[in-house]
């Protein structure tokens, strides 16, 4: 989230897209915490499952937003 504000305040879309790519990024070092917490046993595996599948979701909609930026500035 913090990614995505810093980027926002750069107030140019390029940037935009380069801290959505960095927030991107932190999904997956994220979801590589998880994995972590479930081999140590701090999480179980419903709760890996249901905070993986939310950063799944958090990832496909840091993408799709990115797409719809660099779509943009291409028309």
């Amino acid at each position: 989230m913090l990614n995505i504000a810093e980027g926002y305040a750069r107030r140019s879309n390029r940037e935009f897209r380069q801290f959505l790519d960095y927030a991107h990024g932190s999904c997956a070092e994220v979801q590589s915490a998880l994995y972590i917490a479930l081999d140590l046993k701090y999480i179980s595996q419903q709760q890996f499952t249901n905070i993986f599948e939310q950063t799944e979701e958090i990832s496909r909609m840091i993408t799709s937003f990115s797409i719809y930026l660099r779509n943009k500035n291409a028309k």
